[in-house]
């Protein structure tokens, strides 16, 4: 059975910002309905970390799952269709979006992403594994924040993560919005996860109490916001 296209992107949080909060990699990987998903971690945006995918493995071998990773500066793995489309969860990480696009590109991970996407792969990830997924998004790959119109377009409009963890992104987004510098967008607090069925928003969850989300559209007055409360993954204390 087909399953409908789904992608994850993560304002932040994950293993690599909540080591103690498993939250929403858990989430992640219940998205699969498998019992061992197969879970691959692709580190292009940090130059392939060894620390990064070292933490990685820390984190998911315990899990019931099968984790893996791909990596190109030293690139092992020769058919990368056939190491991508068996995965059931691609997971992706930060730090740099334009150069890992362009690594992605002259490799030709791109279209292989986009066929496993549309075979039923979860694509997922944080900040620039966030970002890749739009069109569009605010990204400090060239040493600012800066507008960046040449994501892979799995999904419409822009996208910000990090809202409330670094301090300028808030106004920088909404500003480029204004001017129409980028496209109307989601932004997403660290510990936000935004699901995807397809090409619209399913549902907004957290791993964290209070951490939002919001549609920035251009407006007569410059940008505004629509906040959206996202469900919180974790069980919520008891009240008096």
């Amino acid at each position: 059975m087909k399953r409908t296209p789904c992608i994850v992107a993560m304002g932040g949080g994950g293993f690599s910002m909540e080591p103690g909060n498993p939250l929403l990699d858990d989430y992640i990987l219940s998205l699969t309905g498998k019992r061992e998903p197969r879970v691959c971690f692709v580190a292009t945006a940090s130059g392939d970390s060894r620390e990064y995918i070292a933490r990685f493995y820390e984190a998911f071998t315990p899990r019931a799952c099968r984790p893996s990773h791909l990596t190109f500066f030293e690139r092992t793995v020769q058919d990368l269709r056939a190491f991508i489309l068996p995965q059931d969860v691609v997971y992706v990480g930060g730090g740099s979006t334009a150069n890992m696009l362009a690594v992605w590109r002259l490799h030709g991970l791109d279209a292989v992403l986009r066929d496993a996407w549309q075979r039923g792969t979860v694509l997922c990830g944080l900040s620039a594994g966030s970002i890749c997924w739009y069109e569009a998004g605010l990204t400090d790959s060239f040493g600012g924040l800066d507008p960046f119109r040449d994501g892979l377009g799995l999904l419409p409009g822009s996208h910000c993560p990090h809202y409330d963890g670094e301090s300028k992104r808030q106004a920088v987004y909404e500003a480029l919005i204004a001017k129409g510098a980028l496209p109307d967008g989601i932004a997403a607090d660290d510990g936000v996860g935004l699901r995807y069925a397809g090409t619209e928003l399913a549902e907004a969850v957290s791993s964290r109490p209070g951490a939002r989300a919001w549609r920035v559209e251009r407006s007569e007055l410059g940008s505004r916001r629509t906040e959206l409360v996202p469900r919180y993954l974790g069980q919520r204390e008891a009240g008096p």
